[in-house]
């Protein structure tokens, strides 16, 4: 079984920025920092809001980071433009509403297929992966496959705010489900959404998943003990140990 891969989402290091409208902290910086502490990836996600993350901070990411850009963001033609400039490794779809402090809930491919795969077609035909960030439901999973996605990226949500080990056992039997399907299908599967350094390992144990993308938690313990602390242990996790 192959070694799963950390990808460290630095938005929350610009929402700290953003809520006093200065220049610091600097997700450029942090980014740096995860890399150099082992992460394999860098997320952002690039709302239509611009609650956090800014035009200019990925357009630097884009120039300066060593590993690979992830860009997070809503399957609108403003967004798949940028993607188009800035050329991003790989671009994950995200359902986005103004009003939410963070994505909730993965996105409706099936409602949404002759958009989304307007957008995929778009993005790979300019040389992008394309990956959508969907439930673990077996009706999302076969409609990615069909709009022409290089992978999903599994909603890890419900099983994070699960209350009961019976309700969590539950939602991460649908996750090894998911899994199983995306892997037949021939799609790259990724995870993320609420995971943290205490619920993260069963999940891993599951297999199969290629990269976790975590963010909220690790910048939540970096401002404790530090970003590269925080990655190395995170990324200890993710690769099993």
């Amino acid at each position: 079984m192959s070694v799963a891969k950390l990808g460290v989402n630095v938005d929350h290091v610009a929402t700290v920025r953003q809520a006093r409208g200065i220049s610091e902290p600097d997700p450029v910086t942090a980014a740096a920092l995860a890399e150099l502490a082992g992460a394999d990836s860098i997320t952002v996600h690039l709302r239509e809001d611009r609650w956090h993350i800014q035009d200019r901070d990925v357009e630097i990411l884009r120039r300066t980071i060593k590993t690979r850009l992830n860009l997070e963001m809503a399957a609108t033609d403003e967004m798949v433009g940028i993607a188009l400039k800035i050329q991003p490794d790989a671009v994950t779809l995200v359902p986005e509403k103004r009003e939410e402090l963070t994505t909730e809930g993965g996105l409706d491919v099936s409602l949404h297929r002759n958009l989304i795969k307007k957008q995929t077609d778009l993005l790979r035909q300019g040389g992008i992966l394309v990956s959508l960030f969907v439930d673990p439901d077996l009706e999302q999973i076969r409609m990615s496959h069909r709009v022409g996605a290089d992978g999903i990226e599994i909603h890890t949500g419900s099983y994070c705010e699960a209350r009961s080990a019976e309700l969590r056992r539950a939602e991460l039997d649908k996750i090894e489900t998911a899994i199983r399907a995306a892997r037949k299908l021939g799609l790259g599967v990724n995870a993320g959404h609420g995971l943290n350094y205490q619920n993260i390992r069963d999940v891993v144990s599951l297999g199969g998943i290629e990269e976790f993308n975590i963010g909220h938690s690790i910048v939540s313990r970096a401002v404790l003990v530090g970003m590269e602390r925080a990655v190395r242990e995170m990324a200890a996790l993710v690769r099993g140990g």
